[in-house]
């Protein structure tokens, strides 16, 4: 591109970049106008936050990239590109894998990437993330000019930097993913439907308060990292937040559970214990399936939300906790006080601040940024190069129901990944996860899913679950023991086996 040409462009792109627009649609028309300038397959800008980098929009690739979470010590060129402070090219025969391979929207059957490059994106000299380009074929990148490309990337920090990712309230958000990193918080609130969006608002709106929150909700929408999220971005974040799971509470041990008792306050107590309201004391306490809580329990649980004292079984000394109350069931506690089941009056202290989480069926796309954070996932624990999903996969989870919600799309990828993993199914180390895997049928008249896993609708072939398990395993070794050039010990390092273990495993396998 000549010189007069690029400035032409740029002014555009300067113009274009210079409307107000959302975070999201200005990053994605980043991208367009960046695939414009410098033609390649695919494009992507990731943020850092903590260990792990986080696609904010992509061009060119499969939609459930957004879901993914690249952990930066898993992917070594992302790594190396976050080091440097200048562009990075990769040789197309380097053997660093690819983070992309498999994700490239391609017409034809083509998944590896054979041109990449990408660079670290600082703000305000602090690293903030990486764009990265991809392409099929070898030495598509020959002809840039690193003039050209590095005043892109100029423009592309200060597009950045006006989409107001350093402002307070983003420092803020930073802050809490750090402590969601260090907490092991999962995949998080992945989505962007409208109910997701609205969802994120609320939180942010009740997180920095003392009300108390009753989350509402299906099975498996994901009420606990709700709860999880509200803690991290509350002025408690610091201190601890207790779990306690109500319909697992016996009330014959419930009040001992989250009160505490005395030593001796019956058979079996030889020490004073503290409850569950003591634990979280300073912090938050999360009250999963308070639906679940017997009667003779919920008076007590009342008295507590209304004076925060305590009193431990079988002492008569009242304790003073400082506890922020997070609730949360699937059942309609409205109809349950109704029924004479819940006290009215617990409700409406739990109540302060009712939030309903959106079930999957209502989350439109939102199905493949999860089912992208559930193979990120999967692919480590399986030592897989990549899991993508083929059209008809993402297809057949579009239109399924979700009756389990978003617990039952995990459940459902583990175990496609495993088959699909078990069968030969893959290409240069990369699983294609088709329709077949998914264990699930549209139904054509309604628009609901019905698995297949169900006996009285479709009759079920028994699985071999040692067999495939073995297969799965026998295929892993050899894999490594490829890798390593027959080297069997540098194998079982690779896999975690001390030698002698590994040795009995291939004899059990018999590789």
């Amino acid at each position: 591109m000549t010189t007069n040409t690029f400035l032409t462009s740029l002014i555009s792109v300067v113009a274009d970049l210079s409307t107000h627009m959302p975070p999201e649609r200005r990053y994605q028309r980043l991208l367009q106008h960046l695939r414009r300038t410098f033609p390649c397959d695919a494009s992507a800008l990731l943020k850092l936050e903590g260990r792990h980098l986080v696609p904010l929009a992509v061009s060119g690739l499969s939609e459930d990239t957004l879901g993914r979470r690249f952990v930066i010590d898993e992917h070594p060129r992302l790594a190396r590109i976050l080091a440097s402070n200048q562009a990075v090219r990769f040789a197309a025969d380097s053997d660093l894998p690819d983070p992309y391979d498999g994700l490239i929207e391609a017409e034809d059957s083509r998944l590896l990437v054979h041109d990449c490059m990408g660079v670290a994106l600082f703000i305000d000299g602090e690293p903030w993330g990486v764009l990265t380009l991809d392409a099929l074929n070898a030495g598509k990148f020959d002809g840039i000019d690193p003039v050209q490309f590095n005043a892109f990337i100029s423009l592309t920090a200060a597009s950045v930097k006006a989409a107001g990712l350093i402002s307070s309230l983003e420092q803020r958000v930073s802050y809490v993913t750090r402590t969601l990193n260090k907490q092991n918080a999962g995949h998080g609130l992945i989505g962007e439907s409208e109910g997701m969006r609205a969802l994120r608002n609320e939180i942010s709106i009740v997180a920095p308060s003392e009300l108390a929150v009753l989350i509402l909700g299906e099975t498996g929408v994901g009420k606990e990292l709700v709860a999880q999220r509200i803690h991290l971005e509350s002025m408690r974040a610091d201190q601890v937040m207790v779990y306690v799971n109500c319909a697992a509470l016996p009330e014959s041990i419930a009040e001992s559970e989250l009160f505490g008792h005395s030593k001796g306050a019956f058979s079996g107590a030889i020490s004073e214990r503290a409850g569950k309201f003591e634990l979280a004391d300073g912090g938050t306490i999360f009250l999963d399936e308070i639906g679940e809580l017997p009667l003779s329990i919920q008076a007590k649980l009342l008295r507590t939300l209304q004076n925060g004292d305590i009193q431990r079984v079988g002492s008569d000394r009242q304790i003073k906790v400082n506890v922020r109350v997070i609730a949360a069931t699937n059942r309609n506690l409205q109809q349950e006080v109704a029924n004479g089941h819940f006290r009215s009056d617990l409700y409406h202290r739990l109540a302060v601040y009712p939030m309903h989480v959106p079930p999957l069926r209502e989350r439109g796309k939102d199905v493949l940024l999860l089912a992208g954070a559930f193979l990120e996932k999967n692919q480590q624990h399986l030592g897989i190069k990549k899991l993508r999903l083929d059209t008809g996969a993402k297809k057949a989870l579009l239109d399924y129901h979700w009756p389990g919600n978003v617990r039952e799309l995990e459940h459902l990828l583990s175990r496609a990944a495993l088959k699909a993993a078990t069968r030969g199914n893959r290409q240069s180390g990369i699983v294609t996860i088709s329709a077949a895997y998914l264990d699930i049928a549209p139904d054509s008249q309604e628009g609901l899913g019905t698995t297949l896993t169900d006996a009285s609708i479709i009759p079920i072939t028994p699985i071999d679950f040692k067999g495939t398990v073995d297969e799965f395993q026998r295929q892993l070794v050899q894999q490594q023991i490829a890798l390593h050039q027959g080297n069997r010990a540098a194998a079982a390092r690779a896999l975690g086996l001390d030698r002698g273990n590994f040795h009995r495993l291939l004899k059990r396998l018999a590789i």
